[in-house]
């Protein structure tokens, strides 16, 4: 599976995997569990999806997920 990731998933990753533990702290320090669980899942989808488009926009709309949701 590392074989098959590119410079641009690598950086996705980390990217959506930032965001994601932001999310999660965020969620944990407001008790906001919806906020945590996408944050969570934030972290590890860039696991579980190798295609680069799929990933750039799961996470944008996680991302935007978060935003809309985390009141």
């Amino acid at each position: 599976m590392l074989a098959s990731m590119s410079f641009a998933n690598i950086i996705g990753g980390i990217l959506f995997g930032s965001i994601g533990f932001i999310a999660f702290v965020y969620g944990k320090k407001m008790s906001e569990f919806r906020t945590m669980g996408l944050g969570a899942v934030l972290v590890v989808f860039p696991y579980l999806v190798s295609n680069t488009i799929a990933l750039y926009v799961i996470g944008i709309l996680l991302t935007v997920s978060v935003i809309i949701f985390r009141d």
